[in-house]
């Protein structure tokens, strides 16, 4: 037999290989030395390290041996994506871009009012927030399809958070401000996670979380609207189950029964349009939904969805225009001014008791509306084939907030519906959102007087069947089958945005989705691993039948990084491990145990606890006669093992490059011995 060469080399050794002969588990094994990855300064590590945490994607690597003049075109690219698809523009794609740009109009403008009112503000604001906003995103924005404009999940946090403390109806110009202002630190929140290239802290909302907590704000919100749909002035402004149903009863005497009959029309109208009735439509909408992300073969479905909420509108306006002398009890929006969006940098507070209130607002807001934003846009992307950049994506949507909280807006983000009605209909560029802001301008210019007997039912109707189609019941039943910490995350967010508050809901489901990170770190899995049998693979024997163990060895894999937080846990379990091997080889009367090989393959990384772990852990079996292998460390947990000088106590049998060149060679040595 050949002389073991698996020793812990420097990269820079020529001889890297021996070939030997034995008569174990493989008749011939080719034993390979476990190298030290290359030497390199602390420097060259952390920026290494910096570059593959912050950088992922290399975003420079386009500039590499170019001229300057390329430099500078690539630049403009790179920061303003439409420098990238506007020299290619022809009239064909505007033809489709126009068709596009009016068709999400239409569903635009009945959605700003409503969203507006879902936020507690002026209609109007909803209005100015799909004017603006989606011609920055056109200039700045890197996805082709997405619709901007205000969406209701953040909507409907902002207006809940706010109005916890400041009434809107008491203080409208205090609630104004405080929205404009954590509408801004929403933006700036947004675009210092693209610029410092941190959009992993979104990933901390998973999707468990998000399917709850939409669900939870689904129904909050519906259960809102019956203030408009039955008519009731005295409404609880509280977010929670209990005080909203609560509050139906308590006023049920305020039910008007002159209008209730019109109010009923308008909304069975926008129900029948767009649905036949409520759990229809929600059903309806659910599937259109799960639809679109499949195949997008159905199209048309969104034409109806795209045209229901204005023609909803129109028909509605002209019903109660009509009877207007006869009914005077049915609320109606009423005078919205005309003209372009007002300055509102004046408005802007950082200062004062309520600066804490509007920053919190503005974060939870902004971190919503852009994993919306960034998940609606790298869904069509998808489906069209291109990438969309998510820092740029974060910095165009954090910056076309800002500058929106400087022209009577409030948060926006890409809107699911929008980008859906936009792709069916034939969006080719960005240019699409340009054009629904021009017929947006060309609302608020003329259109204005138009929305005055616009009934506020039909904006519940409209926001309702909006919402519905969030609760994704079939993602909540996949969660149960697959994981069940996820369906508790998503429990958890969606009773707590229920019974308790949206902010604090979704807070419950993000410690609880902490919590699963935490438990797969500090209790991480541990496995037997035995030989297929006529081969040198090696796995889990609980796995795989044809796995066997392999007389006097106990083969071992530890699936997790070896750290602080779980090195106690690894240390007890493998001690357990060794503990019923012993008991198993005295029930089947097999050989004794003379060696345990840990399987390092999925050991990603190691710190200096872990070290320790591997020290005391060879010295505890060594007193028992039993000899530790390390089999397949990576190159990070070699090389702090090497500085550490742990390698040198485990000799020149310690360390192999696989499982089986360790059985292959162990087995060997130990026939060779007298």
């Amino acid at each position: 037999m050949g002389v073991n060469s698996n020793r812990a080399e420097d990269f820079s050794s020529q001889d890297t290989t021996l070939r030997i002969t034995t008569e174990s588990v493989m008749p011939s094994m080719e034993i390979h030395k476990v190298c030290l990855p290359p030497k390199k300064t602390t420097l060259q590590k952390l920026k290494q390290r910096l570059g593959e945490i912050f950088f992922p994607d290399d975003p420079l690597h386009r500039f590499k041996n170019r001229t300057w003049c390329k430099k500078l075109l690539l630049g403009l690219q790179f920061l303003f994506p439409i420098f990238q698809w506007g020299p290619e523009y022809s009239l064909k794609l505007l033809r489709s871009d126009i068709i596009s740009g009016l068709t999400i109009a239409s569903l635009a403008i009945p959605q700003g009012i409503s969203y507006a009112k879902l936020a507690n503000l002026p209609p109007i604001v909803g209005l100015y927030s799909s004017f603006v906003p989606p011609l920055i995103y056109s200039i700045l924005g890197s996805s082709r399809h997405l619709g901007v404009g205000p969406v209701s999940i953040a909507s409907l946090v902002m207006g809940s958070m706010l109005s916890e403390t400041v009434s809107p109806h008491d203080e409208p110009i205090l609630y104004l401000k405080l929205a404009f202002t954590a509408t801004f630190f929403a933006g700036l929140f947004q675009a210092s996670l693209g610029f410092l290239r941190l959009g992993f802290v979104i990933d901390f909302l998973s999707k468990a979380t998000l399917v709850g907590f939409m669900a939870g704000a689904a129904v909050i919100v519906s259960l809102q609207q019956l203030k408009g749909l039955l008519g009731i002035v005295h409404f609880t402004t509280k977010m929670q189950f209990i005080p909203v149903i609560s509050s139906v009863f308590k006023h049920r005497d305020e039910l008007p029964g002159v209008s209730i009959d019109i109010k009923a029309y308008c909304t069975y109208f926008y129900f029948a349009y767009d649905g036949s009735s409520l759990i229809p439509c929600m059903v309806l909408k659910s599937w259109i939904f799960t639809e679109l992300t499949q195949s997008m073969k159905r199209p048309k479905l969104f034409w109806v969805s795209a045209a229901a909420p204005l023609t909803s509108v129109i028909l509605s306006t002209l019903l109660v225009f009509c009877l207007k002398l006869k009914s005077h009890k049915i609320s109606v929006i009423g005078y919205l001014p005309k003209g372009l969006n007002p300055p509102s940098a004046n408005m802007l507070s950082f200062s004062g008791p309520d600066l804490a209130l509007a920053i919190k607002t503005g974060i939870v807001t902004g971190i919503l509306s852009l994993t919306e934003g960034i998940a609606v846009g790298r869904t069509f992307a998808a489906l069209k084939n291109y990438q969309v950049d998510g820092n740029k994506e974060m910095m165009a949507i954090g910056l076309m907030n800002m500058a929106g909280s400087c022209s009577s807006c409030y948060v926006t983000t890409g809107s699911f519906s929008r980008s859906a009605v936009n792709y069916n209909a034939g969006a080719q560029t960005a240019v699409s959102n340009i054009i629904m802001s021009t017929a947006v301008l060309v609302t608020l210019l003329f259109l204005m007087p138009l929305f005055y007997y616009t009934p506020n039912v039909i904006l519940g109707a409209i926001i309702i069947t909006a919402v519905i189609g969030l609760i994704d019941y079939q993602a909540a039943y996949r969660l149960w089958k697959v994981d069940k910490l996820d369906f508790l995350a998503c429990a958890c967010s969606f009773f707590g945005v229920l019974f308790i508050s949206v902010p604090l809901g979704l807070g419950i489901a993000v410690v609880v989705s902490v919590f699963k990170i935490l438990l797969h770190v500090t209790r991480p899995n541990t496995l037997i691993m035995g030989n297929i049998r006529g081969t040198n693979t090696y796995q889990c024997l609980g796995r795989y039948k044809e796995a066997s163990r392999v007389p006097s060895f106990l083969i071992l894999a530890i699936e997790s990084p070896i750290y602080f937080a779980n090195s106690t846990y690894l240390q007890e379990r493998i001690l357990r491990w060794i503990r019923e091997e012993e008991d198993w080889i005295k029930a089947n009367n097999e050989g004794t145990l003379k060696c345990v090989i840990l399987d390092m393959t999925a050991v990603t990384a190691i710190d200096t606890s872990g070290i320790d772990l591997v020290r005391e852990l060879r010295k505890m079996l060594e007193k028992r006669s039993f000899q530790l292998v390390l089999a397949n460390p990576v190159g990070s947990v070699m090389e702090k093992l090497h500085q550490s000088k742990t390698l040198d106590s485990f000799g020149l049998n310690g360390i192999y490059l696989t499982v089986g060149e360790a059985v292959a060679d162990i087995s060997a040595l130990w026939k060779s011995q007298p």
